[in-house]
């Protein structure tokens, strides 16, 4: 079982952006697409659009983890041995302790069998040549408030918000605003503390 380094306390480790490796073997093109995800969904897309991409590859292998528990992954062979891809692909993201980070791999079959050991090197090695092409990245794990306040409180309160590093996600500026903010989780006894300290400003932790 992997030590997932990336799990520990206040960050995580994913990757910077989508890079692409090829591995051969005995004929057959293994195409390794690595790519940073924040949801299921972003994982589909990229996922469906790879299948449209490649429509003569005969298999689209891929494995994934999202979130901080390690309990949010998944793995696919499609169509090749039980074990022989997905596990392999997953296991090299696991491997560097990442999270919200897939891999598809597209194989292009070349006319010779590689044997379940053959396959679960192919798919190791390729995934392992596309992580090594792009940054591996530490980023803060952020927990999500909602923030409601009259529009005269807004200079203090993204005086705050800049302070701790928080990320905007979403902002309705309005005379009455309602703003969605991810605060980094180490700073988020001392960030609440302040808000806090602002009259008339409602915060609520976002499940």
């Amino acid at each position: 079982m992997p030590t997932f380094a990336a799990f520990m306390k206040d960050t995580y480790n994913t990757i910077e952006k989508e890079a692409v490796a090829e591995y051969k073997d005995r004929g057959s093109r293994f195409l390794a697409y690595a790519f940073p995800i924040q949801t299921a969904e972003d994982f589909k897309k990229r996922w469906k659009a790879l299948k449209e991409e490649h429509p003569k590859a005969v298999h689209h292998c891929f494995g994934y983890r999202l979130g901080f528990d390690m309990n949010n992954f998944r793995a696919g062979d499609d169509g090749e041995p039980s074990g022989s891809a997905g596990k392999p692909i997953l296991g090299q993201i696991d491997s560097k302790g990442l999270t919200n980070t897939a891999v598809v791999v597209v194989r292009y079959f070349g006319g010779t069998l590689l044997g379940v050991p053959g396959l679960i090197n192919a798919y190791k090695t390729s995934t392992t040549l596309a992580l090594q092409l792009t940054r591996i990245l530490q980023k803060p794990v952020l927990v999500e408030y909602e923030l409601n306040f009259d529009y005269t409180l807004m200079n203090e309160v993204m005086l705050i918000v800049k302070r701790f590093g928080c990320v905007v996600l979403e902002n309705e500026m309005q005379l009455f605003c309602r703003t969605k903010i991810g605060v980094p989780k180490a700073d988020e006894d001392s960030c609440l503390k302040q808000l806090k300290e602002l009259h008339s400003l409602d915060v609520r932790k976002v499940n």
